[in-house]
This record gives structure tokens, C-alpha cells and sequence, in this order.
């Protein structure tokens, strides 16, 4: 029942499922309470009538588990990147264990010289847990990478639902008229960070803007 609710999720996305996904399904279905948050810190938080409409964080350097994709569409692309994560996550890796889930995972996304549209290539970042930073366990596939990113100092906004090319560049486009002109923030990479996993309709994201160094 469980991977045929996978499976209806993924169609959405115009991705289908592999049976093979039924293992790491079921394995992330049981440890889905245990989620360990990427750490950072609060630098300040800018509100309008009580709500945070915005808020500025650092988050330190750390070991990330990374793959690109380039599929026709944003959501083809973070899902078959997600599924070849959950595949590291739960089994193949050189410990032969379950890692564990940290959130948020995150998709880093490149505007066109125009700014009207998303590059094809998503790079989707998964943080290794605390106990796996110094010394990551091996993915067994090849197209994903153990990277170490540098610190990183952002300003954030949450969004709820579909992560679609429309709504990101609708996110975008109100994250910068709350800001207003500043060029203190890249204005052709930004980072969308993805909180529950896709099969929740209402799913919580946040647009992240990156502060120029």
C-alpha cells in the first residue's frame, strides 16, 4: 500500500517508481520520526503583523551527499536524484546500515541569463548525520558525491506545497520584493529547501536566497 502511495506521488511527477524502491521506502517509512536538523544559527528574523516573513541564518561547513540531475522538469529531477539518496541513506553504503534522515535535504537551483526560467541541472544535497561527518560512509553509486561545502550564511522564507518551476520562481519573485534591491544576495543561484518528504501534499519548503561572502 505503501510504495502504491509512492507510486501515485512519483506519477505526479511525471516519474515512475522502480520496484526496487520498496525496500527504502519501508525502511524510511520506520525511522520517518527520527529526523536530525542540519544545524545553524539564527542571525535575525523580519517580521510583518507577528509573522516571520523572512529570516537570516548561518549554517556551518559540513559533509553532504550530492547528485545532479538535468531532467526536462524541476520535479523529475529532485525525485530521481531523492530516490538514488534513499537508496544510499538506507542500505547502499560501505557501512551497510541505515544513516539516518536529516532535514532539510537541499535542491540548489541556477535562473537562466534572463531570470524567467530554471537551468535544467538541479544539484540536491542530502547532510550527512553528525555521526557520519568525520568519516562518511562510501555510496556504492557512482554519481554520488561526498562533498564538502563551504559555510553558508543565507536568508530564508517557508513556502508550503508543490515545488514546480512556476511556484519557485513565484517564491523567488516575492522573497525579492520583500527585500527590495540589494545586492547583497546572488541573484542566478538560489537553494530550495525541501522539509518532508514528496508524498505530503502540504510538504514544507523554504526559498533560500545565499549572501554574497
Amino acid at each position: 500500500r505503501l510504495f502504491a502511495h509512492w507510486e501515485a506521488v512519483a506519477s505526479t511527477h511525471r516519474v515512475s517508481l522502480p520496484r526496487d524502491m520498496a525496500g527504502p521506502i519501508a525502511q524510511m517509512a520506520r525511522h520517518s520520526q527520527a529526523r536530525e536538523p542540519v544545524p545553524y544559527v539564527s542571525l535575525s528574523q523580519h517580521g510583518k503583523c507577528e509573522e516571520a516573513a523572512y529570516e537570516e541564518r548561518r549554517y556551518p561547513a559540513g559533509k553532504w551527499a550530492c547528485v545532479t540531475m538535468g531532467e526536462p522538469m524541476y520535479e523529475q529531477s529532485i525525485s530521481m536524484s531523492f530516490m538514488k539518496l534513499m537508496r544510499y541513506i538506507c542500505k547502499e553504503n560501505s557501512v551497510g546500515c541505515h544513516l539516518g534522515m536529516t532535514v532539510p535535504v537541499l535542491n540548489e537551483i541556477h535562473l537562466t541569463k534572463e531570470g524567467t526560467e530554471l537551468e535544467r541541472e538541479v544539484l540536491t544535497a542530502y547532510y550527512l548525520p553528525g555521526e557520519f561527518q568525520q568519516n562518511p560512509p562510501v555510496p556504492m553509486d557512482p554519481e554520488i558525491h561526498i562533498t564538502e561545502r563551504a559555510p553558508l550564511r543565507v536568508i530564508t522564507r517557508v513556502f508550503y506545497g508543490m515545488t514546480t518551476e512556476e511556484t519557485i520562481l513565484r517564491e523567488i519573485s516575492l522573497l525579492w520584493e520583500l527585500l527590495g534591491s540589494t545586492d547583497t544576495v546572488l541573484r542566478e543561484t538560489y537553494i530550495v529547501a525541501s522539509y518532508e518528504n514528496p508524498s505530503i501534499p502540504q510538504r514544507r519548503n523554504e526559498i533560500w536566497f545565499i549572501c554574497r561572502p
